[in-house]
């Protein structure tokens, strides 16, 4: 019997990323050319001999986004073409996570959209790292490990805060409650949420309520996204308000789009932390952004999914 091949393809939108993975994992990654053709339009070609193989394609589908979707389609498509045995698409950051329902008429669900795609490229499972809910996993006929950070930053936490005895963990918002209780649990801390109460309209905000008590803490803002950093400020500000001393926050995925840098800087917030999920080019120079590498988490994922072993033995899931 011959045996099965573990091979790693990675696209243009995080290749340090996937760089460390294949480091971690000792596997270099698959000759290929992934650029564009003279009109613009996504070319690939797999230069080496993928026929068989397990093949693992990194490809987070940040900013910008479109582009780096269709790389990824495009990429699952060539192997598919080429007889692999099976493709596992590995996307730490899912694009078109908060189109997930339809909160006013006439939108479409693009989350479940992108899931379609996937699936009819030839995806045969999907690796990927704290989706924005965990239900878009149903949006898939095919297996979806969904990874869980809040062990990330707990680990993260412990090994650079000595003293944890004034800290607590606080949830933007009442959806986020779950990831920050999560944490709340392992580091052993208390944990306090903020609940928007909204205008007639549903959009703007009317106020702010604090449930839990912060005065002379520490907070550790925790949340999936940061986006254009206006959540994170204003809930840091709210924190400030109401007696916390000091305000960090611990975020997933760094998307940092517009003018978010700016808007953190001149928020109350002492550092934003970060994974490497996304590649955040202009925010890396940025000294009170962190980032806390996740490259090897994914590697024994990867490592785990080919050996046909348990995977929440490692990383619990959603």
């Amino acid at each position: 019997m011959i045996g099965r091949e573990l091979k790693l393809l990675a696209g243009n939108a995080n290749r340090p990323l996937a760089e460390e993975v294949s480091a971690a994992l000792g596997i270099e990654l698959c000759q290929a050319t992934v650029g564009r053709f003279s009109d613009g339009e996504v070319r690939v070609k797999i230069d080496e001999t993928v026929r068989g193989a397990d093949v693992f394609v990194i490809q987070p589908t940040s900013p910008p986004v479109n582009d780096n979707l269709m790389e990824l389609l495009i990429m699952v498509d060539a192997l598919r073409r080429a007889s692999v045995r099976q493709v596992v698409a590995v996307i730490p950051y899912y694009g078109y996570a908060r189109q997930d329902r339809k909160h006013i008429g006439r939108v479409p669900i693009s989350a479940r959209l992108v899931a379609n795609l996937l699936e009819t490229a030839g995806v045969d499972r999907v690796l990927t790292m704290e989706l924005h809910v965990g239900q878009i996993q149903g949006f898939f006929n095919i297996p979806v490990d969904n990874l869980r950070t809040d062990p990330v930053f707990a680990d993260y936490i412990r090994d650079t805060e000595p003293d944890l005895s004034d800290m607590i963990v606080v949830s933007p918002d009442v959806g986020g409650l779950g990831r920050a209780r999560r944490l709340a649990e392992q580091l052993h801390l208390p944990l306090a949420v903020l609940e928007k109460r909204r205008n007639a309209d549903g959009i703007g905000i009317k106020e702010i309520r604090v449930i839990g008590e912060v005065r002379g803490k520490r907070a550790i803002l925790i949340d999936d996204i940061v986006s254009t950093g206006g959540t994170l400020a204003h809930a840091a500000q709210v924190l400030i308000d109401h007696g916390t001393v000091e305000v960090c926050a611990c975020c997933t995925h760094g998307v940092f789009a517009g003018d978010a840098i700016q808007t953190l800087k001149n928020s109350p917030l002492k550092k934003v932390i970060v994974t490497n999920t996304i590649s955040h080019g202009q925010a890396e120079k940025e000294e009170f952004i962190e980032y806390i590498p996740v490259g090897e988490h994914l590697a024994k994922t990867i490592r785990r999914i080919f050996e046909n072993k348990s995977v929440s033995h490692l990383f619990p899931l959603h």
